[in-house]
């Protein structure tokens, strides 16, 4: 057990809150040490080569992937686990109906005697961090205190972690507190495993306090708390007290051919290609594409009346399977080196390997969970949601005003959803109004049976369902305010896309990668007054010859399929969006049933 004095003796700050916290947090799990972590090169080299040595990592062949490692979690913790994730509000009606809610008091309850003595055994990590580009008037501040030394390490890359963060949090005395502990204390002599973890998980956020307690589970975004938790759920609340915003939102900088560039954020639900759009490889020539970000945003108006936007994270946390040359290059160029695989496959000649990184899979592999693995084996090499963590500073087409603390000024918007029909390529919003009740109805319908209806719709607004830390009704309300209290002609425009319309046969009918630059374009042309387009009842599209598709073999009928309003499928669309709607009660603004209301009227529906 860590004595009260020792304890007292290792705080390494000035800031009397800091240290009397994590002199708080110690007396309650009981590590045997206490390390504040400065983020420096030792430490990364100290910390892997001691998860190598406990069997957590797999260095990696630095001939072929230098300063890297593979690492496999228990199988029972593989993901985010929404079911066990809480915001704790003071009101259950401020949580919303999209979040899971336990009362405060009960949760502290809870964790008063859980947390009681959970890290005997281990080091308790301090990790002072800086959301953003350090000294950023966007960015924000936090500490998460860990038992995972896996969490150290990996925090290292996705954050401004160590002594540079904690400077400016003792000079600003602000920071979000967040204690993470995998539940698995160690009595005297016991043997630890590679990945320790608790069947009993929970992963809780105080909007009020700008808390976050996470326990039990090792994995992502249970444990990088700087990630989901913070950058999304505590930050949202913080956007809307403050007036930015917090968004599960790509960014890229666009620059067309002789032009000055433009600055895009999009946000798309899992599975909609994210990733791939904040790295595309443009199709069009003379056309460059370039990554700020490619998961979260955050975005401040500046003086000049514009949002200005940055990535708060400093590296990507990325689903390996089904990258790989093909469906983004860029992404496979950036994980080369000074990188964490987690649940992927390991090859004879230690590299890693995963579905859809090669056309062929090699004759044997290690499986995940440790396995030997040949093409005929039953189940995958690699888990599903197996993901690489690397520095985003390694990507070969990270714009370099990625981490300027000014953040860069975003003229669109696009929101979209994986839609096999109804919903065009690409629809320009009427006005802000519009385009909030555009995001507020992102869906993807469903596509397998054992999921439930082919066709049905599930409903991710804003691609904000799982991370909004507050009443998302209330949410929705806030994006309108600004709408109000900002100069329309500044706010960016709002757009909706769809790269995966199919015909009849279940073909898709665009197709999509590289070749959604095509949008891109357009999209652009709508900013500068370039490109033409036709009011629909639905909102603006394409107006015929107005999409680039010089080199693209696409038919008449695709291109019909793609940029026409099918007025029956939308009447039965809007039928549909009052269920939506219903879900958020009194706290539906009623500015979006006017919306609805118009559309019906649009569409001929009454």
């Amino acid at each position: 057990m860590f004595s009260a004095a020792s304890i007292e003796d290792s705080a390494e700050t000035s800031l009397p809150e800091l240290a009397k916290w994590v002199r708080e947090i110690a007396e309650l799990t009981t590590p045997d040490a206490v390390a504040w972590c400065d983020g420096s090169q030792q430490e990364w080299d100290r910390l892997t080569s001691l998860l190598v040595e406990t069997g957590t990592f797999t260095r990696l062949n630095p001939q072929v992937r230098p300063n890297s490692f593979c690492c496999r979690s228990d199988p029972g913790d593989v993901a985010r686990v929404e079911s066990r994730t809480f915001i704790c509000s003071e009101r259950e009606d401020d949580a919303g109906p999209t979040n899971n809610w336990i009362a405060p008091g009960e949760m502290r309850a809870t964790f008063a005697e859980i947390f009681d003595g959970c890290m005997r055994g281990r080091t308790m990590y301090v990790i002072p961090f800086c959301m953003g580009p350090l000294g950023s008037s966007i960015s924000q501040l936090g500490v998460e205190i860990t038992d995972s030394p896996y969490v150290v390490v990996s925090m290292r890359i996705m954050t401004r972690m160590g002594t540079p963060a904690l400077r400016l949090i003792e000079d600003s005395g602000r920071f979000v507190k967040a204690v993470h502990s995998v539940g698995a204390p160690l009595a005297p002599g016991q043997a630890d495993v590679p990945w320790p973890c608790n069947p009993l998980k929970y992963i809780s956020h105080f909007p009020e306090t700008r808390e976050i307690w996470s326990y039990g589970s090792g994995y992502g975004g249970n444990a990088l708390l700087g990630k989901k938790c913070y950058a999304l759920r505590i930050a949202s609340v913080m956007a809307r007290d403050e007036g930015w915003l917090a968004e599960h939102m790509l960014i890229l900088k666009l620059t067309p051919p002789g032009a000055e560039p433009k600055y895009i954020a999009a946000a798309f639900p899992s599975a909609c290609g994210k990733t791939n759009l904040a790295m595309l490889a443009p199709a069009i020539p003379g056309w460059k594409v370039e990554t700020i970000g490619d998961d979260i945003a955050w975005m401040r108006f500046g003086a000049d009346g514009r949002l200005y936007a940055i990535n708060p994270e400093s590296g990507f946390f990325g689903v390996a399977p089904g990258t790989g040359a093909k469906t983004n290059a860029h992404a496979g160029a950036t994980i080369t080196a000074n990188s964490i695989f987690t649940n992927v496959a390991l090859t004879d000649e230690g590299d890693v390997w995963w579905e859809g990184l090669t056309d062929e899979p090699p004759a044997h592999l290690i499986d995940w969970k440790g396995r030997d693995w040949t093409p005929d084996s039953p189940e995958p090499a690699a888990h599903p949601n197996s993901r690489f963590t690397t520095p985003a500073g390694q990507c070969p087409i990270i714009a370099p005003e990625w981490d300027d603390p000014a953040g860069v000024p975003i003229s669109a918007i696009l929101f979209g959803g994986r839609r096999a029909s109804t919903v065009p390529l690409v629809t320009e919003s009427f006005d802000w109004d519009h385009g909030v009740f555009l995001g507020a109805n992102i869906a993807s319908e469903k596509t397998a049976a054992a999921e439930g209806t082919v066709g049905e719709l599930r409903h991710d607004p804003f691609a904000m369902l799982p991370f909004c830390g507050y009443n998302m009704g209330d949410y929705f309300g806030y994006w309108l305010s600004l709408g109000r209290r900002h100069d329309p002609a500044k706010l960016p425009r709002l757009f909706y896309v769809n790269w995966f319309r199919k015909d009849a046969s279940g073909r898709f009918v665009w197709p999509g990668f590289g070749e959604n630059i095509r949008v891109l374009k357009w999209v652009i042309g709508r900013l500068t007054g370039q490109a033409e387009a036709v009011a629909t009842p639905i909102g603006y599209l394409p107006a015929p010859g107005s999409l680039d598709l010089d080199g693209l073999e696409v038919s008449w009928a695709d291109l019909a399929l793609l940029l026409t309003v099918d007025t029956e499928a939308w009447k039965l669309e809007a039928e549909h969006i009052p269920e939506h709607f219903q879900t958020f009660h009194r706290h539906l603004p009623a500015r979006l049933r006017e919306l609805h209301e118009e559309l019906a009227e649009r569409l001929g529906g009454g």
